[in-house]
């Protein structure tokens, strides 16, 4: 161990002190411009503000051909690019050869006055470096049930463990459990005589890995012959940077921070059955939560069995947890999601801070929270060391006939920790592929949700030798279709002029969400889907309300957020005046409190569905049961529900989502509380998006008609401001708009067509 793992540290060592934390440069901090300022830029926006493409390195390119995809590329209205090392180059990955050549072409790129991201590894989830993981102690881990070992009443059951064993316990036919001591090796238990037969589970940890799709894979299968590293061991973080970014670095130092803008993740999450684990997780659960999580561990084990999608096959239903072993579930990811961000995500944060670039990384199941609690924790937690916070969007997450606010996430833990941008992987695996006007859509609908730096997958290498090979599995003289790209359409560079402008503007200022939307992760992780349902649906309802608004997380309530009084205020300077707490089973005594407070202050509280049962300070174990009356504070609308927003298809649906029923009292509950709002619609119209910026001296809306309906209204924005103007994205032109108002709101005529945006300034 000490062979691989101190080389590794020593090295991070001497460079990052050697390396300074350097000042941030203009587009990794937020910017209060004038709208004038603004106006002179945003026709040719600098490069740092992409769009880039997602650019796949595969085959045995050269950089004359390297050279020349750059032109295209730029043809194509990309001054930026995601390069990521593929199979078949004529240099090993990762050795002196590729960085020396991986060089070359960031400095075709700085020719071109293009900039670069780097892609973390040669393939995803980030964090395998291509095999340097394989067979060592600082691979991922995970907690299983080795054995299980049949017991009838009364008998004995006496054998020796090994190793790798962390626990044991027992199981009655019945469902109870019991702890079983391991002493020098072995255990030496007898079954009650009055109890039925029982069965000892064994739990051992393995190394077990999420499945990774590496180039360098012999296979090119997706598989676990090159693991990932321990993504809750800062060590195994240490040795992956190492033999990635520290050698990048040493190969091109003078590079980073000018073209080189930083590194991008991909996907990196614990899609492995049984429980994440690293060997100092149970000392660190002791330190945060005073106890012994161990006898829990079966219980927790044998319950794992997910809500299936719709249309998959049934599953058996797993043994039923008591209160107190969801509670103690509920602990361990709890403190899974702390090890993950602390062991993970920070390193490499702090790493590209002090070498002046930025991380960017999606995680997996971003539109399916469940699912997310249990493979990486809790989005915003983990994202609060990431520069670049991101979703991606596949498989027809988002289509005109889905409803898809998940773009929020990156978006609200950018607001919430001072970053200026958030992006998002769009266009991969999707069938069919979109095309140029479903492409734009897809943008918009994620930008409108404070999406600001745009990536498009996938546009390969062109290989010097010719055409790819035919694959092996495609008889001789069959005809091998691919789906046509979208990048390849003629319209396409004119949509990235526009992406281009939008993001540009979209990163300057600061954000004005006014409503904080709490996620209820605390709950999902006792496996509450009800919290879950409330929590999308209220998403939906606030966006089709034309309300602006954040995610926050527990954390963020608790300790992140600075308390003012009546608001709660983020890193970049926008201030909640509202918070919404949607159905949540538990909530901690550190949010509660300072909810309290906020109210006090004149801050407005909404609980929907349900006011928390639980109230939990260090563990949820102990956590105390809540009374009605602390909730006092807040307007409390518990009897009525919202309808269930559909989970997104992995297909397009055979027609759009039936309207969602707001029940009036549940509307009226949010009408008072949300009492003013920025953008007002002389009639209701659930089809307008909204997301608003400030800047020095004005206020910035971005609208969007998501329905295949055009529309007209007269709307209210809320805004000192008297000169409003249409910023044209798509041509960079700007024109007067028609206006009217006093006291603090200005008026005007809405008019959009089918899926059009607006981009409205009021100076």
């Amino acid at each position: 161990m000490k062979s691989f793992l101190v080389p590794a540290l020593a090295a991070i060592t001497i460079v990052t002190a050697a390396q300074a934390p350097s000042a941030p440069h203009p587009w990794q901090k937020l910017q209060m411009p004038t709208a004038a300022e603004v106006a002179k830029v945003w026709v040719a926006p600098p490069a740092e503000y992409g769009p880039e493409p997602y650019f796949g390195m595969n085959g045995p390119v050269t950089i004359e051909s390297l050279a020349k995809d750059l032109d295209t590329m730029k043809t194509m209205g990309f001054h930026a690019v995601t390069a990521q090392a593929g199979g078949g180059m004529t240099t090993t990955y990762l050795s002196p050869e590729y960085f020396a050549f991986f060089k070359q072409f960031v400095l075709e790129a700085k020719k071109r006055d293009m900039k670069v991201w780097i892609v973390d590894d040669i393939g995803y989830p980030s964090g395998f470096a291509a095999g340097k993981f394989a067979n060592s102690p600082l691979s991922m881990q995970a907690l299983t049930i080795a054995k299980r070992i049949p017991v009838t009443a009364g008998s004995s059951v006496k054998q020796s463990v090994g190793p790798d064993t962390v626990a044991v316990s027992a199981v009655s036919a019945s469902g109870e459990k019991t702890a079983i001591t391991v002493s020098g090796g072995a255990i030496d238990w007898t079954a009650p005589k009055d109890k039925g037969n029982w069965t000892v589970l064994v739990i051992d940890h393995v190394f077990r890995t999420s499945p990774t799709k590496s180039d360098t894979n012999p296979t090119h299968q997706k598989d676990s012959s090159q693991p990932l590293e321990d993504y809750l061991n800062p060590a195994a973080t240490a040795a992956y940077l190492e033999s990635t970014h520290e050698a990048y670095y040493r190969a091109m130092p003078e590079l980073f921070g000018s073209t080189i803008m930083g590194f991008r993740g991909d996907e990196p999450d614990y899609s492995i059955s049984g429980l994440p684990w690293t060997p100092a997780f149970f000392d660190r659960f002791q330190q945060v939560k005073g106890y012994d999580i161990r006898p829990y561990l079966a219980a927790m084990l044998m319950s794992q069995v997910g809500r299936p999608r719709p249309g998959a096959p049934a599953v058996p239903v797993p043994p039923k947890l008591t209160d107190k072993e969801v509670r103690a579930k509920g602990d361990y990811y709890d403190v899974f999601s702390q090890l993950f961000r602390d062991g993970f995500f920070k390193p490499q944060f702090d790493w590209c801070a002090a070498h002046g670039v930025e991380y960017q990384v999606h995680l997996n199941h971003e539109e399916a929270e469940m699912e997310l609690t249990r493979s990486e924790g809790e989005f915003i937690r983990d994202m609060k060391y990431v520069q670049v916070p991101g979703i991606d969007t596949i498989w027809h997450q988002i289509w005109t006939d889905t409803v898809s606010d998940f773009p929020r996430l990156a978006s609200s833990a950018s607001h919430i920790y001072g970053y200026p941008r958030a992006f998002t992987e769009s266009f991969a695996a999707y069938r069919p592929s979109p095309d140029i006007t479903m492409a734009r859509y897809i943008l918009n609908e994620q930008m409108v949700r404070g999406v600001n730096l745009i990536e498009t997958m996938f546009l390969p290498a062109t290989r010097p030798d010719g055409p790819a090979p035919r694959p092996t599995t495609v008889p001789p003289g069959a005809v091998v279709t691919r789906p046509r790209s979208v990048m390849r359409d003629p319209e396409f560079p004119a949509l990235m002029d526009y992406v281009r402008r939008l993001s540009y503007v979209l990163s300057m200022g600061r954000p004005a969400a006014s409503v904080a939307l709490y996620i209820p992760s605390s709950s999902m992780w006792m496996n509450d889907h009800k919290a879950d349902d409330a929590f999308v649906s209220t998403e939906r309802m606030l966006s089709e309300r034309q309300i602006d608004f954040d995610i926050v997380n527990d954390d963020a309530l608790a300790t992140d957020l600075k308390a003012k009084p009546g608001a709660f205020e983020t890193a970049s300077g926008n201030q909640y005046g509202v918070v919404i707490v949607p159905n949540a089973l538990a909530i901690s005594e550190a949010a509660l409190v300072r909810l309290r407070a906020f109210a006090k202050g004149g801050g407005k509280v909404l609980f929907l569905g349900r006011t928390p049962l639980l109230v939990y300070g260090r563990t949820m174990l102990d956590a105390r049961t809540a009374i009605a009356a602390e909730f006092g504070f807040a307007t409390v609308q518990t009897p009525a529900e919202l309808a269930p927003t559909p989970t997104p298809p992995m297909q397009p649906p055979a027609s759009a989502p039936e309207a969602q029923v707001v029940p009036a009292a549940i509307e009226a509950a949010l009408n008072k509380v949300v009492a003013t709002r920025t953008v007002s619609l002389d009639a209701p119209n659930t089809s307008l998006r909204v997301m608003t910026r400030r800047l020095k001296d004005a206020d910035v809306y971005f609208l969007f008609n998501e329905s295949e309906k055009p529309f007209s209204h007269a709307v209210t924005l809320k805004s000192s401001g008297r000169k409003a103007e249409s910023w044209d994205a798509q041509n960079g032109t700007i024109s007067p708009l028609s206006a009217s108002g006093s006291a603090g709101e200005l008026k005007l005529a809405l008019e959009l067509k089918p899926y059009e945006t607006r981009l409205i300034v009021v100076r």
